[in-house]
């Protein structure tokens, strides 16, 4: 069983949702507006998170996705104001572009080792994030991946990160620490931090 394209779209009522593991798929922009949802527990039979499957869900503050999930699709939780952390399971390989834009209350992010690349601008603009850990999967950080977490002072780079994109990490002001990046093998013109 698969959740369709928009199957809940603008539920602006709707508050608490859990999605059993006969669902193996949330479909693109399923979610998208549901203004007054506040937590959301995906189980194991959960494989993909469409594209804008949450975007837009205001007052979404819990998320739990579980470990079936293998893809989290571009947009797919953008503009979730007041969701403050998200552990992002091992099972995960990628995480779409724009997935996390502007969660401007997202304080910690876990990001787990199947993780192999992090797209451009998933993080842009958390302004509250102030810590983040990359797994030793993710060879590749996008564009403007991190750029604008003006709270960010601790960044861990994953050993097996080999490219981080043009401005992945600019306008991040209080950003103090970046470790494992003497491990990094940065070449010229391949890209800023």
């Amino acid at each position: 069983m698969r959740l369709n394209k928009g199957a809940f779209y603008n539920c602006s009522g709707l508050k608490s949702v859990t999605i059993p593991d006969s669902v193996t798929s949330i479909g693109d922009y399923a979610f998208c507006s549901c203004t007054s949802l506040t937590s959301v527990t995906i189980r194991n039979g959960v494989t993909r998170i469409g594209e804008s499957a949450f975007s837009d869900c205001k007052s979404l503050t819990s998320v739990k996705i579980g470990n079936g999930v293998t893809s989290i699709g571009d947009y797919a939780f953008s503009g979730c104001k007041s969701l403050t952390s998200i552990t992002i399971p091992d099972n995960v390989t990628s995480i779409g572009e724009y997935a996390l834009y502007y969660c401007t209350s997202l304080t910690s992010v876990k990001i787990g080792n199947g993780v192999t690349s992090i797209g451009e601008y998933t993080f842009y603009n958390c302004m509250s994030l102030t810590s983040v850990t990359i797994g030793n999967g993710v060879t590749s950080i996008g564009d403007y991946a991190f750029c604008s977490c003006m709270s960010l002072t601790s960044v861990t780079i994953g050993n097996n990160v080999t490219s981080i994109g043009e401005d992945a990490f600019s306008g991040c002001y209080k950003l103090i620490e970046v470790k494992n990046l003497s491990k990094l093998n940065v070449t010229e013109g391949s890209g800023d931090y």
